[in-house]
């Protein structure tokens, strides 16, 4: 089975995600490791990732989304925000809306991830004008607990999600074959 390992990190968690990804697949597996392209790769499963940005994929994953058609198709991503397994489905959700349906999407995974000290400097300096906003207050402590993000939890995580992920596309690939 060929795979490709495709995704958009600006501040390096998401390519962390996609390092631990990459460990899963038998070196003659992978035909592709790296950022969105022109040109998408031929594969038979695809981990597609992305950071967060405004509660979507970055903008070239949007835009490339869209370019996969009838494969396999696994999604990961890191946000700022912990949240809740509720929270990352939204943000999933979102993402969903601009894979194509003729995919299979076998899964998806997210995990905090920390955030650029700009984030953080814009809080305090929100927080000195607006004292008695609460909402900033637990914006600034979310911000402080996303810095040791993604984690060891995280990595090990991801480790497991990754390989289920790899047995799914496998048992598909031998129905497919006991089909000919």
């Amino acid at each position: 089975m060929k795979v490709a390992i495709i995704y958009s990190s600006k501040t390096g968690n998401t390519e962390k995600i996609a390092q631990e990804i990459k460990k899963q697949i038998p070196k003659e597996d992978l035909v592709f490791f790296g950022k969105p392209t022109e040109i998408v790769p031929q594969a038979d499963l695809y981990f597609l990732g992305s950071f967060t940005d405004k509660g979507n994929a970055s903008k070239e994953m949007l835009s490339f989304l869209p370019k996969i058609k009838q494969k396999q198709v696994a999604y990961f991503a890191t946000a700022g925000y912990g949240g809740s397994k509720e929270y990352y489905q939204t943000l999933f959700e979102r993402v969903k809306k601009q894979i194509n349906s003729s995919n299979q999407i076998l899964g998806y995974f997210y995990c905090q991830g920390k955030m650029p000290l700009q984030v953080k400097e814009r809080y305090l300096s929100l927080l000195t004008q607006h004292p008695e906003d609460k909402t900033l207050s637990v914006s600034l402590e979310n911000f402080e607990k996303a810095q040791t993000h993604p984690d060891e939890k995280d990595l090990q995580e991801v480790n497991h999600w990754s390989f289920s992920i790899l047995q799914k596309a496998n048992k598909k690939e031998e129905v497919k074959s006991c089909n000919l």
